[in-house]
């Protein structure tokens, strides 16, 4: 098996596992019965750590929310199927020229049946060596945007218009926007999220098809096939303006509303 086929393993199982947990699962059990007294320590099953179960968000004052979906073990499997299926139809992706110069293809991840997803521009160069969206600078401060919700990585799906890193970060062009579209519009369709949060002007112009400016979109929530869309500002963009992450933060409000409702 091959490290693209282990990516898609790894991120098939990782679904899945979400969906047992959201269905109450917190553990599997084996066939031999269970000792009386299970050991303190069992190797190779570290528990979660104590600064873990008692991290603080950026704002205590956020309130954690559930994030039951009513969505069963078999269906959350057949999502992660289904978005497998995706992955598989994009292959090793040769449709823009992007592929010449990219290392690893970037399709996301994330909970399969997530209530919110983020759909940011491209691949960086830390996704680019990693395969995976939103793992360097702008990635972490991601992470911290998406526990000032009371939400955690895994509960999230996180993707990207385009698959492949653009050369120096630049932003995409039109003709690498337009084969890698269908992609994203059918890892939507399948995960059916209650909420869109689009980062930066790019996604957002994507999405909701539209040339108006990100600090025009971010003042509302818009809507992509019925869903609501909420517009903010890049994470990288935040790195180099912090002044503007009041501005995230009040949209990050905005589908807290939307995800409590």
């Amino acid at each position: 098996m091959n490290e693209a086929e282990l990516r898609r393993l790894a991120e098939s199982i990782r679904g899945t596992v979400a969906g047992l947990r959201r269905a109450g699962l917190r553990e599997i059990l084996r066939a031999e019965p269970r000792p009386a007294a299970p050991p303190a320590h069992q190797p190779g099953k570290p528990g979660r750590s104590q600064a873990a179960l008692a991290a603080e968000t950026e704002h205590p004052s956020a309130e954690r929310f559930s994030t039951e979906t009513g969505t069963s073990p078999v269906e959350q499997e057949e999502k992660a199927e289904r978005l497998l299926a995706v992955r598989n139809e994009l292959g090793d992706c040769r449709r823009c020229r992007l592929h010449e110069t990219r290392t690893h293809l970037v399709f996301g991840e994330g909970d399969p049946a997530a209530r919110l997803v983020f759909v940011g521009e491209g691949p960086g160069a830390d996704e680019d060596r990693q395969g995976r969206p939103f793992v360097g600078r702008a990635g972490r401060l991601l992470d911290k945007m998406i526990q000032s919700i009371g939400l955690e990585r895994g509960q999230v799906y996180i993707c990207n218009v385009v698959k492949c890193r653009p050369p120096g970060n630049r932003t995409p062009a039109p003709e690498e926007i337009e084969p890698c579209s269908p992609f994203l519009t059918k890892q939507l369709e399948v995960i059916q999220p209650k909420v869109i949060c689009t980062l930066g002007a790019c996604a957002t112009q994507t999405l909701l098809q539209t040339r108006k400016f990100i600090s025009e979109l971010r003042s509302g929530v818009r809507l992509w096939r019925g869903i609501p869309v909420v517009p903010t500002y890049h994470p990288a963009y935040l790195l180099r303006n912090p002044a503007k992450k009041a501005d995230v933060w009040k949209d990050l409000l905005r589908v807290l509303q939307i995800l409590e409702g």
